[in-house]
C-alpha cells in the first residue's frame, strides 16, 4: 500500500520493504552475472579512442586555467555574481531535472516546472536530455560493470572524465538496448528540446550568459567569455562528474555497505545535494536523494519543495523512515544514524 499525502508519496508498509530488498538483491546478482559476462568481451585497452574529445577537453581546461589566472582581477564583481547564478541555474537543470525528473521520475510535474527544467538544463551544455537519461538509468542498473558508461572500477580519471574520450564498452550499447526509454521517447517537450538542441544550448549556455555582463553593467568581452563561456562551464561540468568519480570511490557507506557509492559532503556542496550517493543508489527513487544534509547542502530538493509548495512538483516520493532503517541495520556499514524528528528550525527537508 502507498499513503498519499497532500503533496508527498510516502511508502510506509512492510510489504514494500521486503520488496525493495528483493529488487536490490535482484540487481546486485545480475551486476555480479553481469561482471562474470564480461571478463570474455573486449578488453578496455582496446576501445578506441576520440581524439577530438581528447583534444577538445583538454584545450576546454587549459584554456579555463588561463583565463582565471588572467582575468581573476579585472573581471567585475556583478560578473562572478552572474556566474555564480547561472551555474546554479544549469547545475539545478542537470540535479533536479535530468536526474530527478527525467531519470528516476522521483516526483511529477507540471507543465510551467518541465519547462523550467528542461531550460535549466539547457544552461549547463551537457549531452541531449535522452543520452543523458539512458547513460544514467543504464549506470544504476549495472553501476560498477563494465555495462556502466563511467565504471569507476577503472579509475578515477576514467569514471570523471575519460569516458568521454573513447568510445563505450560494448555492455554498455548492449545493455543500454534494454533500458526502458518510452516515457523520454514519448515526450513531446523533450523531443521538441531534442530536435533542436544544439541551438538551445549555444543560446542558452553560451550566448545569453555572455551578453548579460557585456550589456547590463559593461563588463568587457574578454572577461564576459572567460568567466561565463569557459571558467563557470568548465566547474558546472566537473562538479557533475565528481558525482560518478569521488562519490563513487570516496566516502562512508551507512546505507548499504556492499555498494561502492558513498556519501560524500564536498560533492554535496559543489553538485547541489547529489553527494549523497551511497543513499542515492539504494534509494534512487526519492526525490530528495538524501536522508541528511537538509536545504543548506542539498539546494535542490529546496528549490524541488518550494515548487511543490506552489503545486508545480507533485507526489514527490520518499520511502519510509521504517524502510531506510531496516535497509541500513541490515547492509549499512554501522554509520548510520536515526534522523531526528525534531526539524522545524534546522532547515531540514520537509516531511509531509
Amino acid at each position: 500500500m502507498v499513503q498519499m499525502g497532500a503533496k508527498t508519496t510516502t511508502i510506509t508498509e512492510y510489504d514494500v520493504l521486503q520488496e525493495e530488498m528483493d529488487l536490490l538483491k535482484n540487481d546486485q546478482k545480475e551486476q555480479k552475472t553481469t561482471s562474470c559476462e564480461e571478463q570474455s568481451q573486449l578488453p578496455v585497452s582496446k576501445q578506441e579512442i576520440i581524439w577530438t574529445n581528447v583534444v577538445f577537453i583538454t584545450l576546454l581546461h587549459v584554456a579555463a586555467v588561463y583565463c582565471f589566472c588572467n582575468y581573476f582581477f579585472t573581471t567585475k564583481y556583478q560578473t562572478y555574481i552572474w556566474a555564480f547564478i547561472v551555474g546554479g541555474i544549469g547545475g539545478f537543470g542537470v540535479t533536479g531535472g535530468a536526474h530527478r525528473y527525467f531519470t528516476h521520475r522521483s516526483f511529477k510535474a507540471k507543465l510551467p516546472l518541465q519547462l523550467i527544467l528542461i531550460l535549466c538544463y539547457t544552461v549547463s551544455g551537457q549531452n541531449d536530455i535522452p543520452d543523458w537519461v539512458r547513460d544514467h538509468r543504464v549506470h544504476h542498473k549495472f553501476s560498477e560493470t563494465d555495462a556502466d558508461p563511467h565504471n569507476a572500477n577503472r579509475g578515477f580519471f576514467f569514471s570523471h572524465v575519460g569516458w568521454l574520450m573513447q568510445r563505450k564498452h560494448p555492455e554498455v550499447y548492449r545493455k543500454g538496448k534494454t533500458i526502458d526509454m518510452s516515457d523520454i521517447n514519448n515526450d513531446p517537450l523533450v523531443q521538441f528540446h531534442t530536435k533542436h538542441f544544439l541551438l538551445f544550448k549555444l543560446l542558452l549556455c553560451f550566448i545569453i550568459p555572455v551578453l548579460v555582463p557585456v550589456y547590463a553593467w559593461n563588463e568587457n568581452w574578454t572577461e564576459a567569455i572567460s568567466s561565463l563561456a569557459i571558467v563557470r562551464y568548465v566547474l558546472n561540468l566537473n562538479f557533475t562528474w565528481s558525482v560518478n568519480s569521488v562519490a563513487h570511490i570516496w566516502g562512508s557507506k551507512p546505507y548499504d555497505n556492499r555498494i561502492q557509492p558513498a556519501q560524500n559532503l564536498m560533492v554535496s556542496i559543489v553538485a547541489m545535494g547529489e553527494g549523497w550517493h551511497n543513499y542515492h543508489h539504494v534509494f534512487p527513487w526519492d526525490y530528495r536523494a538524501a536522508e541528511i544534509g537538509g536545504y543548506l547542502l542539498n539546494t535542490t530538493t529546496l528549490w524541488l519543495d518550494l515548487f511543490s509548495r506552489i503545486g508545480w512538483a507533485y507526489n514527490l516520493k520518499t520511502p519510509s523512515k521504517k524502510l531506510i532503517q531496516e535497509v541500513a541495520v541490515r547492509h549499512g556499514d554501522g554509520s548510520w544514524r536515526e534522523v531526528p524528528e525534531t526539524t522545524e528550525h534546522t532547515g531540514d527537508y520537509k516531511t509531509s
